[in-house]
């Protein structure tokens, strides 16, 4: 007997001995007097036993039809160990016409160990990894893409250069899109400001790795990546958000302190918000920078060799034609040499294209003459995720309406299509 049956015997026993009513037995139990009377019967004619239910030891009216658990079973291993129970019943009532519940069918998978729930699977375990010694000998760097203005300025990104070791914020700066050049521009003004870092320390987004497998063009090098080459820095990227988590922390900080600030401040464009940065970071750091293991900074100057305007630029190869001329960026330029044209046909010669828009053409360091012969159709453009939000808010979106005297609202023969009101006489 369960519980609830012992405590019914208890009642049943109380309203034999006359100690209470039926009525007051049927109000304790929850039960109506009806039933109470129907138990009482029962308990004198078949004892304690006849209050155990008549539904025990019984098939429920809803249990499934003998074997089909073990066909349903049978079908999910050989056809469906990878899927998730949701899609496992689809094609098991669609395809294979098993008539059996999503329910069913994740308590069978979950029984044999075929797929189990969220709670159950073994959560990833990040370690500690210990801060860098020294400043500047690893800089984690990434972009926030966020309502900072909350409606009053325009959506944008924040990049954000963090220190590992003492967690101070180096630099900021609000950007349209997380893009390359707003990237290299950045990467100019925190090496003019500090030098240059040991290392760097962003995640996989485009602008620091080819992240297509197999790419038979290039040499596996983003523009990025060979900057930093020539700039001698390592960069790191990291194969989780947990593995740059200082960067990611203060941007949860920078999107609760920094936003607000820029409230009270009453802050509506980028221009205004890259302005208050400055004292908003100096306040920050004094608050929440901690003391580095080693007082000796990592930073590095700049090499008289090393010219940032020609390294955190855009570099592409291309190649002449017979008359001397090129194409970049749907535009053809004409080559003006003083060489006779069939001594740099076919050359292969580089093109830079600067931060500030500039273009200029080299061969074997040399700057040539160049100008824009024909500016060509422009195909579909390719833009990437983090950008596409820029691209949108950019697009004039004004829907052209013809004037009242345009043509298209005129009729047949230059009549008008407007209704003439009848002139009184």
């Amino acid at each position: 007997m369960s519980d609830k049956d012992l405590s019914r015997y208890e009642e049943l026993q109380k309203a034999h001995e006359k100690r209470q009513t039926l009525a007051q037995t049927a109000a304790i139990l929850g039960l109506s007097t009806r039933q109470v009377k129907r138990l009482s019967k029962r308990l004198k004619r078949e004892g304690p036993s006849g209050l155990i239910s008549r539904k025990v030891g019984k098939p429920g009216n809803h249990r499934l039809p003998t074997g089909l658990k073990e066909l349903a079973l049978g079908l999910i291993r050989d056809h469906y160990t990878d899927f998730g129970p949701t899609l496992a019943q689809e094609y098991l009532s669609e395809k294979d016409r098993l008539p059996i519940s999503i329910s069913t069918v994740r308590n069978v998978m979950v029984e044999h160990r075929i797929w189990l729930p969220k709670k159950h699977r073994r959560r990833r375990i990040f370690q500690l990894r210990p801060r860098r010694p020294r400043e500047g000998e690893l800089i984690q760097l990434d972009g926030s893409e966020h309502e900072w203005f909350e409606g009053r300025g325009p959506y944008c990104t924040l990049l954000s250069f963090i220190d590992d070791a003492t967690s101070k914020i180096l630099l900021l700066k609000f950007v349209k899109s997380e893009n390359l050049l707003d990237y290299l521009e950045v990467m100019s003004e925190y090496i003019e400001r500090y030098g240059r870092p040991q290392a760097l320390y962003p995640d996989k987004h485009a602008v620091f790795r080819v992240n297509r497998e197999g790419a038979l063009s290039g040499n596996g090098m983003t523009e990025f990546g060979r900057a930093m080459k020539e700039l001698d820095i390592q960069l790191i990227c990291a194969n989780t958000p947990q593995a740059k988590g200082r960067v990611e922390r203060r941007h949860r900080d920078l999107q609760d302190r920094l936003i607000k600030a820029m409230r009270l401040e009453k802050i509506a464009t980028l221009e205004e918000a890259n302005a208050f940065l400055s004292s908003f970071i100096d306040d920050f750091n004094k608050r929440f920078a901690k003391p580095p293991q080693d007082t000796t900074n990592a930073h590095r100057p700049i090499l008289p060799t090393q010219s940032l305007d020609r390294i955190l630029c855009l570099k592409t190869r291309r190649q002449l034609s017979k008359n001397l001329t090129l194409q970049y960026k749907n535009v053809i330029y004409q080559i003006i040499s003083e060489r006779a044209s069939y001594a740099m046909r076919k050359a292969s010669v580089e093109v830079l294209e600067f931060r500030d828009g500039r273009i200029s053409i080299e061969y074997k360091g040399n700057v040539l003459k160049a100008v824009p012969y024909h500016q060509m159709q422009a195909r579909a453009e390719e833009v990437s995720a983090k950008e596409l939000m820029e691209k949108l808010q950019n697009k004039n979106t004004t829907k052209y309406r013809p004037g009242r005297g345009h043509p298209w609202k005129s009729g047949p023969r230059g009549f008008s299509r407007r209704p003439v009101l009848a002139s009184r006489s």
